[in-house]
């Protein structure tokens, strides 16, 4: 099992024990992440859970997304959730996506899991760009981007869907060679 870690934080797939801390986190933060992502809500439960994590497993038998619950450096408090999905095998680009509990947000949980999966994109799984894709408005997600050293590409129209209806969203990259990349090494 594939596991990332800082001196801080660990980066490890969820497993279905970790199905009653995904729950608390997610309805925790019902109202801070759900504004962003529609399957966050208050209603979350434990069959929503065991469906994602066994989605994940399956996902990263099939080499089609690398999802990791991001935990405190002992892997016992779940903080949230980041992955490298949307895999572009000709041109060697992925996306980037996170979240994170409401009571962990600005602790460096989140960068420290952007840092971390950039890497492994770019020196386990060779790609050549990591796109991280930020509803217009979200402007917690889009700040954790540019303090990882995310470079802010542009604002697309209809890129994204939330809530059901098409949304601008800020498109911003990070290649091998960019700041954040080299403070990593």
């Amino acid at each position: 099992m594939t596991q990332l870690r800082t001196a801080d934080f660990l980066l490890r797939p969820l497993v279905p024990a970790d199905a009653p801390a995904l729950v608390a986190a997610v309805r925790e933060s019902a109202d801070t992440v759900g504004k962003w992502m529609g399957w966050a809500h208050a209603a979350y439960g434990s069959s929503d859970a065991e469906e994602w994590i066994a989605h994940c497993a399956a996902a990263r038998r099939d080499g089609v997304s690398h999802e990791f619950g991001i935990f405190r450096a002992e892997g016992e408090v779940l903080l949230g959730a980041a992955g490298l999905n949307q895999f572009n095998r000709i041109n060697a680009f992925c996306n980037l996506g996170y979240w994170l509990r409401q009571s962990a947000q600005r602790q460096g949980a989140g960068l420290a899991a952007v840092h971390l999966l950039a890497r492994h994109a770019f020196e386990q799984l060779g790609q050549h760009r990591v796109e991280i894709i930020v509803a217009e408005g979200n402007a917690a997600s889009l700040g954790l981007a540019r303090k990882a050293g995310a470079v802010h590409e542009c604002l697309a129209r209809n890129r994204v869907q939330l809530h059901g209806r098409p949304h601008p969203a800020h498109v911003l990259s990070l290649v091998p060679e960019t700041p954040a990349e080299r403070s990593m090494s």
